[in-house]
């Protein structure tokens, strides 16, 4: 079942923007944050700051290092996030309908 960042982590997620087309959500978290299983559809993600990560796809494990002020694409898909580097989580996700 699809579940809704922003329900399973509305105190990391938040929508900016929405309409019929896009649904625009900013994600901020702290060293050591981990996020409930949730979803996202098809989106780009515009990272905001530097950052470490571990996203947990369908019970395997994949490291992440990002840089900030890069634009990427992400398939559809539920994972779990968690920041394990020393800085802070930004992100913008614009998420298509």
């Amino acid at each position: 079942m699809e579940q809704d960042p922003t329900v399973t982590d509305g105190d990391l997620y938040a929508v900016v923007f929405e309409n019929e087309r896009v649904r625009v959500l900013e994600y901020r978290d702290t060293p050591g944050a981990i996020t409930h299983e949730h979803h996202h559809g098809d989106s780009v993600m515009i990272t905001l700051s530097d950052f470490e990560r571990e996203i947990t796809v369908g019970g395997t494990v994949h490291p992440v290092s990002l840089d900030a002020h890069r634009a990427q694409w992400l398939p559809a898909q539920d994972h779990v996030g968690h920041n394990v580097g020393s800085s802070d989580t930004h992100v913008i996700f614009v998420e298509l309908k």
